[in-house]
């Protein structure tokens, strides 16, 4: 019967691949893969000899249409990208609406996605929180920016390590200086650094220790008081 499962992959440390994941990527007739080269090296450490192809934000606009029809004629897919869960600040958002578009059963399993272990170890409220993936490069950030300088709701952001400090200054502006932030790097990692404070003392410490790796920056919500 087809079906399109999404997968999650670690997020780093290869310990976080689940039982049930390598079983089904074993299973599938195919594996559509962010990067085949990268997701390679994970097929052979866990023996998966399942074909794959490259499905990501460059040619998943022309693919899609292919992929119903194989879905339609009884395949099943495994969709997974580089690191984490498909479809959070990862190509899968459009393959799986034209599944539901076409009554293709979609199923997610649970697993990595680093946003979550950001949140949960920054100390900051987690019963209210907003997740903003990556802010706009130019067009759009100063009203976006204006948008959650009143967010009482503690935001999730993903950073690239080269616009960490440039982002932090930004914080300031927006946000104020005593903001409380913690920037997540290199989660499930060898090298795992959470540094909590406010906007200027973590600025501080990223200036004088420039970040490297993949970044989560969890921010602490308008204070209502």
């Amino acid at each position: 019967m087809s079906k399109l499962y999404i997968v999650p992959t670690p997020i780093g440390n290869l310990e976080d691949m689940t039982f049930r994941a390598i079983r089904v990527l074993k299973e599938v007739d195919l594996i559509l893969a962010e990067d085949t080269r990268t997701s390679g090296k994970l097929l052979k450490h866990f023996e998966i000899g399942t074909h794959m192809h490259s499905h990501h934000m460059h040619n998943e606009h022309k693919t899609i249409e292919n992929l119903i029809s194989r879905l339609k004629a009884g395949d099943t897919m495994a969709l997974i990208s580089d690191a984490g869960t498909p479809a959070i600040s990862d190509p899968g958002f459009l393959l799986t609406r034209a599944c539901v578009e076409h009554g293709i059963a979609v199923e997610c399993l649970p697993g990595a996605t680093a946003f979550v272990p950001a949140l949960v170890n920054s100390g900051l409220p987690n019963d209210k929180f907003v997740f903003e993936g990556f802010l706009p490069d130019k067009k759009g950030k100063q009203t976006r920016y204006l948008a959650l300088a009143e967010e009482t709701r503690t935001m999730i952001l993903y950073v690239s390590p080269h616009k960490l400090v440039k982002t932090l200054t930004e914080f300031i502006t927006y946000f104020g200086e005593d903001r409380p932030i913690c920037v997540s790097r290199e989660l499930s990692k060898l090298h795992e650094e959470n540094v909590r404070g406010t906007v200027r003392e973590v600025l501080t410490h990223f200036e004088n220790k420039p970040p490297k790796g993949e970044i989560v920056v969890i921010v602490g919500g308008k204070s209502t008081k």
